[in-house]
């Protein structure tokens, strides 16, 4: 059977080629995903302040809830800390030459970018060496490294203007030290450090220096003997304690990597089913001729089955090393729309392409064992004239399951009129794949109806051309369905990812302009001072200033037997009235002090919680926290589910500092003198309300563009499945075409006729993909928007299927020219 195989395959190298390219493609595309996930499970960046700590002790970057799996857990949204005298404890362990805690703040240097502040007593954990000058000695002493020291145009000796917690103040440049490539740093004494990082007894971390002799992996054990509760790491796991974005980016990469993967291996899955099945209907002579020389039922399956393991195996294996540069591309574009650092390393290791030749050559051999039931099935007698014409009808069970999941489909499209959030958004975009899926199993009886309508306006219009395309693709529904189906599916998947998340963020703008009044917003480069808001008070004209800082929260939830956390939205307000509406429905906004808490209807309603009751979370850090609910609103788009007290937002929030100030005018005030005045205060800058973004704007961005990343690749791969399958269906009909002119059509009938075909195709696939998506879209922006209408710009859906309609009119066109050029005497007499 292996020798029968393999001649089969060489003789027909055009045939198995499109599968060949859909297990290629849909291998390298898996294996790039698993790169990535491994990626995120064990690479990073190299460490830079710690490099010659043999261990980093840092808070805990999770949170994982009494009672859950090892893999329930959430990154934390905020730098959590660590008690400043553990370093005391881990300073007598074993091999330990000394522990330092070092504090870690913001400090912007006028004139400088955004810098950290730190004690001086850390240089040492880089090691940071003196250019030039002496270290800090007194209070207003501080280090600069060199680039801001060039940057703020000042030398030792010289003064600089820092902001941090505190109103903007004055230092003297007591040395310049050598700068660092991924952060800019400035150095405070000790004591002065610990007062501006505003965490009596906390620190940032605790950087461990070790005997000589003593490895960094033997003392971590003993570190985390006297150190429970925190994370203790080595080697390149130092940086995420280093940099809370490293820690983000390893999870956020095994997010993008699985949700992604499972995109990408079920779009895989399902060209690979469909070129296989167009192949393997392609020789229904073939087959039809074994069984009539006594070939069995298995046997025919068998040969299926092992010229497919053939095919798939040198496709995978080949695809499998095509996966590296699949992550590496894939990581590159994450880089430079901002979704993870530039200098983000991968994790190669043999386990991902493995894992992907495997995955490709088990929906090989599926697919291979749905499209061979039918050719291995007819009884001899009947198989050549089974094998004269296509099959018309489709089976009761594929019906039943084609219209169960066009119906499961359009019913999970429902689900955001209930559910809002990110929930509803990838729901909606669900739903349409499993439509298409449902249509392109129902395909031939879909297009045979479409086709009815169509034929005989083809045939008035284009008499000769328009009958003969007419009437082929009333004769060759399931050709017509299967090359239909990649195109329809493109079409609905881009445009359903596309304007989903173009439509939930038009959702969050607009509830945001509506629930803003304030007239500016005040920021700064790397937060505004917590000293502003009273600042812009006392400023004449202004009747109402309010602090935000943007923050998030970890809540925890109980299904069954199952636990699940989930970080959500949250900002720290304060004296919301007259800059914000809320949309409160119950309790009252200005309870909200100390240990309390406002939530948005829906999440009350989904914790079960009224005014009163306790709620029970964890802060951004990681912090365990237990608040009494004072208020409910309804506006959650533009302000997330919680809504703290600003003292609560900033204890918890890394830099301490306030993300923004509201500010409302008096009525009877002068706009330009009151702009004027609060352009005077140092280290804000001034704009309108209305360019305040939502809570989570640069994430909901970030996420924005990672989906076209995403789409992007998924869209390309199906391009190559349409292209492939148009070919394989056009090049089958060379006889055809031979027949057609040897009876009398000319060359340029035939080849009118086929690009009358190719409108056709071209124009079911993408009415039934626009049409498809636009279902789940109209219902997604109902629940969001109150209106159907999908928002965002009409030019990407006309890119979109202009790039689909020329994709499909170019394949035919030069398949069709390349089926045209043989005479037809000698095409007639091709084998098939």
């Amino acid at each position: 059977m292996l020798d029968l195989a393999w001649q089969t395959i060489r003789t027909r190298l055009g045939g198995f080629a499109g599968a060949f390219i859909a297990i290629l493609c849909g291998t390298a595309l898996v294996a790039g995903c698993g790169v990535l996930m491994e990626s995120g499970l064990r690479a990073g960046v190299p460490t830079q302040r710690y490099a010659a700590a043999a261990v980093v002790v840092g808070g805990a970057q999770t949170v994982r809830p009494p009672g859950a799996d090892a893999l329930t857990f959430e990154q934390v949204g905020e730098q959590p800390s660590v008690p400043a005298a553990l370093a005391g404890r881990i300073a007598a362990v074993p091999g330990v030459h000394a522990a330092i805690a070092e504090q870690s703040f913001p400090a912007q240097v006028a004139g400088g970018p955004p810098a950290l502040g730190h004690n001086w007593d850390a240089a040492a954990l880089a090691p940071f060496t003196l250019t030039a000058g002496a270290a800090p000695a007194a209070a207003d002493d501080v280090v600069l490294d060199a680039d801001l020291a060039r940057q703020a145009k000042v030398g030792v000796g010289g003064q600089v203007r820092i902001t941090t917690r505190a109103a903007p103040t004055t230092f003297r440049v007591s040395g310049i030290v050598n700068a660092l490539s991924r952060q800019t740093t400035v150095f405070f004494t000790p004591a002065r450090a610990t007062e501006l990082a505003g965490r009596p007894g906390q620190a940032h971390a605790i950087g461990v220096l070790a005997d000589p002799g003593v490895a960094p992996e033997t003392l971590a054990e003993r570190v985390r003997a006297v150190a429970p509760g925190t994370e203790v790491t080595t080697g390149v796991e130092r940086s995420t304690v280093e940099f809370l974005d490293v820690s983000q980016t390893r999870l956020l990469l095994l997010a993008i990597a699985g949700s992604f993967g499972g995109f990408a291996l079920l779009v895989a899955v399902f060209v690979v089913a469909s070129t296989l099945a167009l192949t393997i209907n392609q020789r229904r002579r073939e087959f039809a001729l074994l069984r009539a020389v006594a070939a069995t039922p298995k046997q025919i399956r068998k040969l299926i089955g092992t010229e497919t393991t053939l095919v798939a195996l040198a496709a995978g294996v080949l695809g499998g090393a095509l996966g590296v540069a699949v992550a590496s591309g894939l990581r590159d574009a994450f880089a430079a729309i901002g979704v993870i650092p530039a200098d983000f390393g991968l994790a190669i290791s043999p386990l991902p392409p493995i894992a992907a030749v495997l995955l490709g050559l088990g929906a090989a051999r599926l697919a291979a064992w749905a499209a061979s039931r039918r050719p291995s099935s007819i009884r001899p007698v009947e198989a050549l004239g089974e094998a004269a014409v296509e099959r018309r009808e489709l089976g009761r069970v594929r019906l039943l399951t084609g219209w169960g999941l066009v119906l499961v489909g359009f019913g999970g499209a429902l689900v955001p009129l209930f559910l809002h959030g990110d929930i509803a958004t990838a729901v909606s975009t669900m739903s349409t794949l499993v439509v298409v899926i449902g249509l392109a199993v129902v395909g031939p009886r879909v297009t045979g109806a479409l086709v009815r309508v169509l034929a005989p306006v083809l045939g008035r219009v284009w008499r000769i051309s328009g009958y003969l395309a007419g009437a082929n693709a009333q004769a060759g529904t399931r050709r017509l369905a299967a090359a239909v189906t990649p195109i329809m599916l493109a079409v609905a998947f881009a445009l359903a990812t596309f304007y989903s998340q173009t439509s939930s963020t038009a959702a969050t703008a607009e509830e945001t302009a509506r629930s803003t009044t304030a007239d500016y917003v005040l920021s700064g480069p790397a937060g505004v001072s917590p000293e502003v808001a009273a600042a812009v008070e006392r400023v004449p004209g202004v009747a109402a200033a309010t602090p935000v800082v943007r923050t998030s929260v970890l809540t925890v939830s109980s299904m069954g037997d199952s636990v699940d956390v989930q970080r959500k939205p949250a900002q720290g307000l304060d004296k919301v009235r007259g800059v914000l509406e809320l949309g409160v429905d119950q309790g009252r906004l200005e309870d909200l002090s100390g240990d309390t808490v406002a939530l948005s209807r829906s999440e009350a309603d989904w914790l079960d919680k009224k005014i009163g009751d306790e709620v029970s979370f964890y802060f951004g850090d990681g912090v365990p926290a237990k608040l009494r609910l004072v208020a409910t609103y309804t506006r959650d788009k533009a302000f997330g589910d919680f809504v703290l007290p600003i003292g609560l937002a900033r204890a918890h929030d890394g830099g301490r500092l306030d993300d923004s100030v509201l500010v409302r005018r008096a009525v009877d005030a002068d706009p330009a003198a009151v702009a004027a005045a609060l352009r005077e205060l140092p280290g804000v800058t001034v704009a309108p309300a209305a360019s305040m973004a939502a809570p989570e704007g640069g994430e909901r961005q970030a996420q924005f563009y990672l989906n076209l990343v995403a789409v992007g690749v998924i869209v390309a791969y199906l391009a190559i499945s349409v292209a492939n399958t148009l070919v394989l269906t056009t090049a089958q009909r060379t006889r055809e075409f031979a027949l057609l002119r040897l009876v009398g059509t000319t060359r340029r009938q035939v080849t009118r006729m086929m690009r009358l075909e190719a409108l056709t195709t071209v124009g079911i696939a993408v009415v039934l993909g626009t049409l498809v998506a636009l279902v789940p879209l109209g219902l997604l922006n109902v629940g969001l928007r109150g209106n159907p209408l999908p928002s965002g710009p009409w030019s990407v859906y006309f890119g979109i299927i202009g790039g689909a309609a020329l994709l499909g009119m170019m394949a035919i066109g030069v398949s069709t020219s390349v089926a045209l050029r043989a005479r037809p005497v000698e095409a007639i007499g091709l084998r098939e």
